[in-house]
C-alpha cells in the first residue's frame, strides 16, 4: 500500500488521471443501476437487458480498429476533453427516456457513451506506458484496478440505496454533475510533452497495426489472454437474479447494488493481498483460482443472503488477473503502437463480454438454472489457465 501512496505522490499527471477516474467511474455505476432499475421498472423483456448489458461492450468491437488509430495519431489532452465532454451529454440524455417506447434511444445512448468512454480508457492506458516506468507500470495498473473496484463498491452498494430513496433521475443527474467536475482536474493535466511520434496517413496506420498483430504473435495470445477477464461481465446474470430469482426479497435496485457491492469488496482488497506473489509463474494460478470462485458463488445462488459472501469469492482474483495480463500486454508492446494494440485488446475484451451477456440470455431462455449459468462461465477459467501454460511455454514473455 506504501508503493501505491508514493506513485500517487510522486506523479503528478498520474495523481490527477487517478482523482479523474474515481469521480466518473463512481458516478457510472449511479447510470448504471439506474439504467437496469428503469428497464425492470418498464417490465422490459428479457432479450432487452441483455442487449442492454451487450451495448455497452459492443462499440469496443465496432470501432476499435479507428478509435486506435486516432489515439496513436493525435496529441492526448484534447482527446479526453472531447471524449469527457461527449460521455458528459451522454449522462444528461437519460433524462429523456421514460418508457420502452425510447428503449432505441436508450441504446444509442448506451453506445455512444461506451464508445467514447473506451476512446478515454484507450487514451488514458496508452499514455500510462510513455510517463511511468516498468515497475511503476504495474503498480499503476493495479491502482486503477483498486480505484474501479473502490467506485464500484461505493457507487453499486450507495446507488441502490440513493435509488430506493431518491430515484432514478436523481442518480443520473448526480452521475452528470460528478463529470462536469472532473473537467477541473483535466484542464491541470500537463501531457504537452506527448506529440505523436509519426504522422502516418489513417489507411497505413490501419494497416502497419494489423501487420504488427500478424508479425508478434505472443501480442495476440497476451490480448486473449486478457479477454478471458471479460467472462466477468455479470451485468446481464445480476439484472436476471434481481428480476427472477430474487424479486420478491427486496427492491430491484437493492438486489443489484447490494450483489455488485458484495463482490466488489473482494476486489478492491484483494489486489493489495496478491500484488507480491503475482509474476509469470502464478499467473496460472490465479485463472484457476478466478474459475473456482465462480463455482463457489454458483453453489450459493439458491440464497440470496449466501450468495452475498459467494460473490465475494467470484471477485477475488479478477482485479489481479485483470491488471497483470494488461500489465504484460503493455510491457511486450513497442510504444509506437500502443494505441491501436490497446484498441484491438479492447476490441477483442468487449466483444468476449459481449458475447458472454448474450449468452447468459439465450441460455437462460433454453431453460438452464442460473446455477449451472455460473458454473459454466467459472469453468472457462479452467481454459484460460492451460491456454496461458501453453503460451508461457511456447514464447518468451517480459
Amino acid at each position: 500500500m506504501k508503493e501505491y501512496l508514493k506513485l500517487l505522490k510522486d506523479e503528478r499527471n498520474f495523481r490527477l488521471l487517478s482523482t479523474i477516474q474515481l469521480m466518473c467511474y463512481f458516478g457510472v455505476w449511479f447510470s448504471h443501476t439506474g439504467i437496469f432499475t428503469l428497464l425492470i421498472s418498464l417490465d422490459a423483456p428479457v432479450w432487452a437487458l441483455t442487449l442492454s448489458a451487450a451495448m455497452a461492450f459492443i462499440p469496443g468491437v465496432v470501432i476499435a480498429p479507428f478509435s486506435g488509430i486516432l489515439v496513436d495519431k493525435f496529441s492526448p489532452k484534447p482527446m479526453l476533453v472531447i471524449m469527457m465532454a461527449v460521455e458528459t451529454i451522454s449522462v444528461f440524455m437519460l433524462l429523456f427516456i421514460n418508457s420502452l417506447d425510447f428503449l432505441w434511444l436508450l441504446l444509442l445512448i448506451i453506445f455512444v457513451r461506451n464508445g467514447v468512454g473506451g476512446m478515454y480508457f484507450q487514451v488514458e492506458m496508452s499514455v500510462l506506458p510513455k510517463i511511468l516506468s516498468k515497475k511503476s507500470l504495474k503498480l499503476a495498473n493495479e491502482i486503477h484496478s483498486i480505484i474501479w473496484a473502490v467506485s464500484y463498491t461505493a457507487g453499486m452498494g450507495l446507488a441502490g440505496v440513493y435509488i430506493h430513496f431518491f430515484g432514478i433521475k436523481s442518480a443520473f443527474l448526480l452521475d452528470g454533475a460528478l463529470y462536469l467536475c472532473s473537467f477541473g482536474f483535466l484542464y491541470l493535466l500537463k501531457l504537452d510533452e506527448l506529440k505523436p511520434e509519426f504522422i502516418e496517413k489513417p489507411l497505413k496506420m490501419l494497416k502497419n497495426g494489423l501487420k504488427y498483430l500478424k508479425e508478434n504473435r505472443l501480442i495476440v495470445h497476451l490480448i486473449f489472454l486478457h479477454a478471458f477477464v471479460g467472462i466477468t461481465a455479470y451485468d446481464a446474470f445480476i439484472a436476471l437474479l434481481a428480476d427472477y430469482r430474487y424479486a420478491n426479497l427486496l427492491s430491484t435496485s437493492l438486489v443489484i447494488g447490494l450483489l455488485n457491492a458484495s463482490r466488489s469488496i473482494s476486489l478492491m482488497f484483494a489486489p493489495a493481498l496478491l500484488s507480491k506473489f503475482m509474476n509469470k509463474k502464478t499467473l496460472i494460478y490465479i485463472y484457476i483460482g478466478q474459475g473456482l470462485g465462480i463455482i463457489i458463488w454458483a453453489l450459493s445462488l439458491r440464497n440470496f443472503y449466501l450468495s452475498l459472501i459467494g460473490i465475494i469469492f467470484a471477485g477475488f482474483c479478477t482485479s489481479s488477473l485483470w491488471s497483470y495480463t494488461y500489465t504484460l500486454l503493455q510491457q511486450n508492446c513497442q510504444k509506437e503502437f500502443y494505441g491501436r494494440v490497446i484498441a484491438y485488446n479492447d476490441m477483442i475484451f468487449l466483444g468476449f463480454s459481449a458475447l458472454i451477456s448474450f449468452a447468459i440470455g439465450f441460455l437462460y431462455e433454453l431453460g438452464l438454472s442460473v446455477e449451472m449459468i455460473a458454473a459454466f462461465m467459472g469453468s472457462l477459467f479452467f481454459v484460460g489457465a492451460f491456454y496461458y501454460h501453453v503460451v508461457s511455454k511456447r514464447y518468451e514473455i517480459r
